[in-house]
């Protein structure tokens, strides 16, 4: 395994690869790994010649109050567990080599789906997302890209413009991964204290009770408001519980496959899930 640290480096070690044409997986990441990342590496295991997973945490998808100076950065920690899952390169650039020294005019926005959930809470966070994915695809130029189902409206935004765009690359989701408790693995499920660690699995725990009352036919609404109620009463602040179809449309009857979707703080620490719902004629 290597570390590259400048785009220049990381496109000479990528320089044979391509000649031998052979399949480039990525996996774009902020580092502070965990099992749910190191899934991601596995199925660009499983389906590429050559994996490279970036860790950069990304300024400009950070709000001003949020946690961008404080985000864990652990480099090492990072590089010993990508060498036990078959990384063949780490890219871990500065901002500098990312965005240079002078101002960045361009920018990437990806209207309608971006408007409301975690777009609404967070403005600007997913242009920020869309600039450094696509600064990021257009160094690797990967086959296939690797990203997780927790985080489901940013995977929706990277496919969109992959779309838009014309990018020849396979956008490929992969499953929440879960602690045994059901909590969704998640770099920030550091920041929890011992005691709201043991109240956040309670997110996903109403997610699966809400599925069981759809597939019970209780109307969507009521599903809804029932998520809310039952995580204010544990101590959650929500920000939203919301019902999506699949391609994140608004949906106001279970008539179809949906996705559940929660966003709720404990505590300072905001947390994201949520739950594909089949639907059963």
């Amino acid at each position: 395994m290597k570390l590259e640290t400048t785009i220049q480096g990381l496109c000479a070690s990528l320089k044979s690869a391509r000649a031998e044409q052979k399949i480039i997986g990525f996996v774009p990441t902020m580092g502070n790994l965990h099992q749910g990342h190191l899934n991601l590496v596995r199925e660009a295991r499983k389906k590429c010649d050559v994996v490279v997973v970036s860790i950069f945490v990304n300024p400009i998808q950070f709000g001003p109050n949020e946690d961008y100076d404080s985000y864990p950065r652990t480099l090492e920690q990072d590089s010993q567990l990508l060498e036990t899952v078959g990384c063949d390169y780490i890219f871990a650039p500065s901002v500098e080599q990312m965005y240079g020294n002078k101002p960045r005019l361009t920018n990437i926005s990806v209207s309608n789906i971006t408007a409301d959930l975690c777009g609404l809470q967070r403005p600007g966070h997913f242009d920020g997302v869309a600039v450094v994915v696509t600064k990021l695809f257009n160094i690797v130029r990967p086959d296939y890209a690797f990203f997780g189902e927790k985080d489901y409206q940013q995977l929706a935004v990277i496919r969109q413009f992959v779309r838009d765009l014309n990018m020849p690359i396979d956008v490929v989701g992969v499953p929440i991964a879960r602690a045994e408790d059901g909590l969704a693995l998640s770099s920030r499920n550091g920041y929890l204290s011992e005691e709201n660690r043991q109240i956040a699995p309670m997110i996903y725990k109403t997610l699966k009770n809400a599925e069981q009352e759809l597939l019970q036919a209780k109307p969507l609404d009521e599903v809804l408001e029932s998520i809310k109620v039952a995580l204010t009463g544990a101590g959650f602040i929500v920000d939203y519980v919301e019902a999506r179809s699949l391609e994140l449309q608004k949906v106001e009857t279970f008539n179809q496959d949906v996705v559940l979707f929660v966003a709720a703080k404990i505590g300072a620490t905001r947390l994201i899930d949520n739950l594909q719902v089949k639907y059963i004629s």
